[in-house]
């Protein structure tokens, strides 16, 4: 065989080398160029054995020098399980988005006040059990169709307005986005049962209304004296319109 007139060929120079040949020649070529640019320190899958070894997590492959780990480095399977990996790290963080805002804390809104609702309040009077009560009105023309007005009762010793009076409690009415009003009433039991209490809100004509009775307090027989905790004391005066409330 002529080995001098191959095409490709020049005189005096060597055989043209083989596929294999050339391979060899292109991952030294490669690992003479990562030695030089890539600090290997800095790579999280590369590891060193007890046996002086060296290790890619990645590709769980061996390697007996550095050199053969960064040629292994510019491979087409390190390259493939770096995407792999890249895409699974993706798909991890979006399936986690939803989770994180979740649990993200709610911030509260800033509502700008337009003002006080109207009102009307009357005294009423159960013609049976003679209880006496108060029926409020609450009109809200603002409020969206998802808002539903809110009540509550608070004792005398939780507002700051005040000096603290124990002959008195407020109850209190709030909807956004008006201004939360409050109303002084006397601090005495008020009677929850059944057709007693109850509120209603009427999202047509936008008016909340709440009736309360207030229980009758025990009153004291001929000759007797009073029990009960909201019993009358002996000797005091009965307010002329409301027999139930003694009047100082």
């Amino acid at each position: 065989m002529d080995f001098q007139n191959r095409a490709g060929s020049k005189p005096g120079a060597g055989a043209l080398m083989s596929h294999s040949e050339s391979n060899v020649a292109r991952r030294e070529r490669l690992r003479k160029l990562a030695l030089e640019t890539i600090d290997i320190e800095s790579d999280p899958y590369f590891m060193r054995n007890h046996l002086g070894s060296y290790e890619c997590k990645l590709c769980l492959t061996l390697h007996t020098n550095e050199g053969s780990y960064l040629a292994h480095t510019q491979g087409k399977k390190h390259q493939t399980n770096l995407a792999r990996r890249a895409a699974r790290d993706a798909k991890e963080h979006e399936n986690s988005a939803p989770t994180l805002a979740r649990t993200t804390p709610r911030v509260k809104k800033n509502v700008v006040k337009i003002g006080r609702p109207g009102y009307k309040v009357t005294k009423i009077r159960d013609p049976q059990t003679k209880q006496f009560g108060l029926l409020f009105e609450i009109t809200y023309p603002e409020v969206t169709d998802d808002t539903k007005p809110r009540h509550r009762f608070m004792s005398a010793y939780e507002q700051h307005i005040e000096a603290p009076n124990s002959q008195y409690q407020y109850l209190l009415f709030a909807a956004e986005p008006y201004e939360t009003i409050t109303f002084k009433i006397q601090s005495r039991e008020v009677d929850m049962r059944p057709g007693r209490f109850w509120s209603h809100w009427d999202r047509d004509t936008r008016r909340f209304t709440l009736q309360l009775f207030f229980r009758n307090p025990t009153r004291a027989t001929m000759g007797g004296a009073a029990t009960g905790a909201n019993a009358i004391p002996a000797g005091s005066q009965i307010n002329p319109l409301n027999p139930y409330i003694a009047s100082a």
